[in-house]
């Protein structure tokens, strides 16, 4: 008799317990996808920046879009940076050669 009430009160704690964890797993993530959300768009501008960036590098005379990509990962954010850089800042950039330096200066010239 005793054994039959005890299982009656473990099933009735379970399941308030479980309909407990339920609900905070729902808050858990529906707080998780508001976070997630913002984290895209945010992404999402900076990709577009990115891009816009590396575009506008590629408006320079002998910078195609590998050396536009290079130029941008070593900290360059506007055309202007890249034509206002010493030859020795130039020169530590992978894909960069005396010729393309060469282009540049002639063209701020």
């Amino acid at each position: 008799m005793l054994s039959k009430i005890f299982n009656k009160l473990k099933s009735i704690l379970n399941k308030n317990s479980s309909a407990e964890i339920n609900k905070a797993k729902k808050v858990v993530k529906s707080t998780k996808a508001k976070k997630s959300s913002k984290s895209t768009k945010t992404s999402k501008t900076k990709k577009q920046d990115k891009k816009g960036i590396i575009d506008s590098f590629t408006k320079l005379p002998g910078i195609g879009a590998k050396s536009a990509k290079a130029f941008y990962e070593a900290g360059f954010k506007s055309p202007q940076d890249i034509l206002s850089a010493n030859d020795e800042q130039l020169l530590a950039i992978p894909g960069v050669g005396v010729n393309l330096i060469k282009k540049l200066r002639n063209l701020k010239t």
